[in-house]
């Protein structure tokens, strides 16, 4: 955070000094009961609701209290504590982001998606941060609440900025992107994930597309024009600069000619009248995607092309996104078990039509969550994706993947089929199908720590 005194924070708040001294620098900021209190020279933002423990804030003193509880209440700070009184501690937190985010004018750029954020976030910063130092959201831990702190780890080193944007409900996008204040904006895809919180598609739609009226009026916004979901965002009062990704169609950085070459894609990329080749790690036509937009954003971010494709190529896949290991027997496994939802399934799905040609396929898939009352219907089309496909056995894990199981059979497939609640017995059925011409995909959600210890018990050697 870049260090800002007591008495600039209490003008710009118009704020009561209730008790302690302003002559000091806040080198932190959290919101009190959401955030944990770790660090001295701390601002807290403290709602009339919340009971403050003023010793343990006064240990980490010296503390600073912003608060619109009532004065008697505020008069019990300690010694170590600095206690601001505003007329609403909720219009005092959003005047403070306003404020903190104005002091930066760099490219700061918010990914939402229902696959490839987290991938397409990380080529980002591994590619600028050669550059650049390079503030961004740590891994998938994309919920609203860690935005202020995303935020505040912005000062005056910080070159750019990256950020995940975490949907669980409507309005988080627009929550986030608020206190981020987005000059770029990409939407990697539009899937099905969260209809518990989004109700239907439609609704999941129409949260993903608050990214674009969350980027600033001269901004960028950079879409998949293959996705079908994403033509439905409306983009008629979006007022920036928009740039497309594809390989099926017209795109501002179309890619053709793609091939699976070891560990990783290559393909060519036209943008204009020039063409590139470029090579990223990891399989899938997807991971093809996630490049083009990662290549796209980097050059808004004022870097080069020539730079991105470089860097690209040392960029290291991410742990458990479709990674790949020999497991036991010297068969091939295949984790997948970060994410799990329709549109992760059949991308891996097709990663193995190209990868377990002539091959003996074992699906392990889990339960999808958060799909709410689509549950069933969307796990009976993976069934379907699965009855397509030439698959050697197929087993579930948990009571909703029984519905692939149940629809895998309707429609046919050969499969071996296996139902399971848990990954207990499992390894027994296996073990005599595992050999050097086996590929073992294991699929299932990062909540299942069953299924993520199961796969690494399968590459253990």
């Amino acid at each position: 955070m870049q260090n800002i005194s007591v008495t600039v924070i209490r003008k710009l708040l118009q704020a009561e000094l209730v008790s302690g001294s302003e002559h000091w620098l806040v080198k932190h900021a959290i919101y009190y009961n959401r955030h944990d209190l770790t660090q001295k020279n701390s601002l807290l933002f403290v709602n009339r609701s919340e009971t403050i423990n003023w010793e343990e804030i006064d240990k980490k003193g010296p503390s600073l209290v912003i608060s619109d509880k009532p004065l008697q209440e505020l008069k019990q700070a300690l010694a170590n504590t600095t206690v601001l009184r505003v007329k609403s501690t909720l219009q005092a937190y959003w005047k403070f982001i306003e404020y903190y985010r104005g002091l930066f004018d760099i490219p700061v750029v918010a990914l939402t998606g229902t696959c490839g954020k987290t991938t397409t976030k990380e080529m980002i910063k591994h590619i600028a941060s050669k550059d650049w130092n390079v503030q961004a959201s740590i891994s998938s831990k994309n919920e609203p609440r860690q935005s202020l702190p995303y935020l505040i780890g912005i000062d005056q080193t910080t070159k750019a900025a990256v950020f995940e944007l975490g949907l669980g409900n409507t309005g988080n996008i627009k929550h986030q992107c608020m206190i981020y204040q987005p000059t770029i904006g990409i939407i990697t895809n539009i899937g099905v994930h969260h209809l518990d919180g989004c109700k239907n598609l439609e609704g999941y739609i129409k949260a993903k597309s608050e990214i674009v009226e969350g980027i600033s009026p001269d901004g960028t916004l950079i879409i998949n024009a293959d996705d079908e979901n994403t033509k439905k965002v409306p983009l008629q009062l979006f007022k920036g600069k928009i740039i497309t990704i594809g390989v099926h169609g017209k795109a501002d950085y179309k890619a053709s000619n793609i091939q699976f070459t070891n560990n990783g894609m290559q393909f060519t990329l036209q943008v204009s009248n020039e063409k590139y080749t470029v090579f990223v790690p990891g399989y899938g036509e997807h991971q093809v995607y996630n490049a083009l937009a990662a290549i796209a954003a980097i050059k808004e971010m004022g870097l080069s092309i020539h730079q991105a494709i470089s860097r690209l190529k040392t960029f290291k896949p991410m742990a458990r996104h479709l990674e790949f290991s020999t497991g036991i027997g010297e068969s091939t496994i295949v984790d997948d078990t970060w994410t799990n939802n329709p549109t992760s399934v059949e991308a891996a799905l097709k990663v193995l039509d190209t990868i377990g040609k002539d091959k003996k396929i074992i699906l392990i898939l889990g339960d999808i969550k958060r799909l709410g009352l689509f549950e069933e219907k969307y796990h009976r089309e993976i069934g379907s994706m699965v009855a397509e496909r030439n698959i050697d056995t197929l087993i579930t894990i948990g009571k909703r993947a029984e519905h692939i199981a149940a629809q895998a059979k309707k429609d046919g497939t050969n499969a071996k089929v296996h139902i399971f609640q848990e990954v207990k017995g499992i390894l027994e059925i296996l073990k005599p199908k595992l050999d050097k011409d086996t590929i073992v995909l294991i699929k299932g959600p990062m909540s299942s720590k069953s299924m993520i210890e199961f796969a690494n018990k399968l590459k253990a050697q």
